[in-house]
């Protein structure tokens, strides 16, 4: 594979072989991902990407600079062919990065996300609230864009931190304190609201429950992302599945990183990416937990005295933990190495690969190399085909 180097950047790393890594439980996981390239333009902290096509995406960071890396916008609205960005207040650009409209100053702390839902609607979270605002674009009667705030809506108890389009009906939103709401995506009304879902499994006896974390910032709800059966949550530490129809977590992984996970994507076949403060960016795949063999009913010789008879009493906490525990599983595959600072957030190419960007000032693109490996060995044979030198022994 060949070793990149760019602008200022460092070389990157890891990119020889893959090697088993040592990671949670002391397992061995073979780390499906090589680093192909470091792009270096930033002085601060990167801390947002956002993707546009199969090809291009944009970087921002504390350095107050938005950089284009071949692209030509950040947050994108396709049906008016403009895109916003959030800060003290929301302003509205078009493609030549021309301000067409800007609200008044919303917040001191800011905007801390924003999704687009329909009639020319945006969400954007400012704290507590989640403030509703339609954009207007020009008319025969006014030749200006402007920016209407609709609705207020106040049923979090602490700032917003994360907010996501589940799908084409609803949005959810969660909270520093661990709150998950989800919305009605056309009439704004709370379909669902979850106040303990990182908690999988219900408790009986109180003496019995077991928290997540103590610690407000152990609780906060970082990122979503989603498909069509569920939702996927970065609480705190830990990553937790939560199913739509079941309306409970079907999965969860407590301690997936050392430290807060602060990004997390779906990929297909499964699969999910998360990316944490502690610097590393890990890869985990759903699974179904195989059900326990029913216990088997002593017959016999010894039976009829009573030796070996089943005692349903001190069987029910056991059967009751087996009902209640999650279904299913997030198992470890992956782990990228390469950054040495809080990893921030990524973007998933499924034909390209892995953008990650990270507190230390760089942006590292990643390839599947077991996906490359192939592709190489498919083209390796093809060209053997076109020049006749492929031989079958038959």
């Amino acid at each position: 594979m060949l070793r990149w180097l760019i602008g200022g950047g460092r070389e990157p790393q890891g990119l020889a072989e893959k090697s088993p890594l040592q990671t949670i439980g002391e397992e061995q996981t073979q780390n499906p991902y090589t680093e192909l390239l470091v792009l270096k333009a930033h002085h601060d902290i990167v801390r947002f990407l956002v993707q546009l096509d199969e090809c291009r995406f944009a970087s921002a960071g504390d350095d107050g600079i938005i950089v284009v890396w071949n692209v030509q916008c950040l947050i994108v609205l396709q049906r008016l062919d403009t895109w916003l960005s959030g800060g003290n207040d929301l302003c509205v650009w078009n493609q030549k990065l021309d301000l067409l409209c800007k609200t008044s100053h919303l917040s001191d702390t800011g905007i801390s996300a924003l999704i687009e839902i329909p009639q020319n609607c945006v969400v954007a979270a400012v704290g507590k609230e989640l403030i509703i605002f339609q954009l207007v674009a020009p008319t025969e009667e006014s030749v200006e864009w402007d920016i209407l705030e609709i609705k207020r809506l106040l049923h979090h108890h602490d700032n917003i931190l994360s907010m996501v389009n589940v799908n084409d009906v609803s949005f959810v939103t969660g909270s520093h304190v661990g709150e998950m709401i989800i919305w009605d995506i056309l009439d704004w009304t709370v379909q669902a609201c979850e106040c303990n879902f990182w908690d999988p499994s219900p408790q009986v006896d109180t003496q019995q429950e077991i928290k997540l974390c103590q610690k407000p910032n152990d609780i906060s709800i970082h990122h979503f992302t989603w498909d069509e059966e569920n939702v996927f949550a970065a609480v705190g530490r830990g990553l937790y599945v939560y199913n739509l129809q079941m309306k409970r977590v079907i999965a969860c992984q407590k301690s997936a990183h050392d430290s807060s996970v602060l990004h997390i994507a779906k990929l297909p076949n499964r699969q999910l990416i998360s990316c944490s403060e502690d610097g590393s960016v890990r890869i985990w795949e759903l699974r179904e937990k195989q059900q326990l063999a029913a216990e088997p009913v002593p017959t016999g010789f010894f039976n009829m005295w009573g030796f070996g008879r089943v005692n349903k009493q001190a069987s029910q906490p056991v059967k009751k933990q087996q009902e209640n525990a999650p279904p299913c599983s997030l198992e470890l595959i992956g782990d990228l190495i390469g950054h040495s600072s809080s990893v921030e957030m990524f973007l998933y190419f499924e034909d390209h690969g892995l953008v990650t960007c990270s507190a230390d000032h760089l942006i590292i693109l990643w390839k599947n190399g077991e996906r490359e490996s192939g592709l190489r060995s498919l083209k390796l044979f093809q060209k053997l085909e076109e020049n006749g030198d492929l031989y079958l022994d038959i």
